[in-house]
């Protein structure tokens, strides 16, 4: 048996944290326009459900890599994230939604997927919280996947309300004369959330 409301309150409680991947979509949005932000989301939203597939079926296997694997992941994450916001700094060019390469929703979904298939952090979270959630030690196989389904709903949900709250901020905070600065301080957000990641490493 499962307390899907449980559960699903649980991790309402955790997306509703500030955390990465909150930071870097309101950023992309911002920065980019709803569209990119959109391509986040579905990378983020694939990377999630990878990552609790596989956290769910294997999470012994997971586990028993100890934390050299946690540390690589996360600097991984890091560079990746430092990476994003070198290219947020030199990019000088137009802000608005046209000028964003059709390109750009690719890379940042790539981006979203690798960094969240990637994160510890979730894993973890599926394999501690669930079973306090489903009748019996460890849940089963359908009973994981469900509550795995749940999760990557719910955070979906709360990141698409993020990108749609900030392109209606995208107006007023990307007028032409102030683009470049928002730009190069939402790069340093991201390269903040870059040295979060890595200190987690440590």
């Amino acid at each position: 048996m499962i307390d899907l409301t449980g559960f699903a309150l649980a991790v309402l409680l955790v997306e509703l944290t500030p955390g990465p991947n909150m930071a870097w979509i309101v950023t992309l949005t911002l920065s980019e326009g709803r569209r990119a932000g959109l391509g986040a989301i579905t990378g983020i939203a694939l990377g999630l459900a990878a990552n609790a597939v596989l956290s769910v079926a294997a999470a012994s296997l997971i586990l028993a890599q100890g934390p050299a694997l946690t540390r690589a992941v996360s600097l991984l994450a890091a560079a990746m994230m430092a990476w994003l916001a070198w290219e947020a700094w030199r990019d000088t060019g137009e802000s608005a939604p046209t000028a964003t390469p059709r390109s750009g929703e690719q890379r940042h979904a790539l981006a979203g997927f690798v960094i969240n298939f990637l994160n510890p952090k979730s894993a973890l979270f599926l394999i501690t919280v669930m079973p306090q959630f489903v009748t019996g030690v460890r849940p089963s196989l359908a009973q994981g996947l469900t509550l795995a389904s749940v999760s990557v709903a719910i955070a979906t949900a709360v990141h698409l309300a993020l990108v749609l709250g900030a392109e209606r901020a995208r107006g007023v905070l990307m007028a032409e004369a102030r683009a470049r600065i928002v730009r190069r301080v939402l790069a340093l957000v991201m390269l903040g959330v870059g040295l979060w990641f890595a200190g987690k490493a440590f």
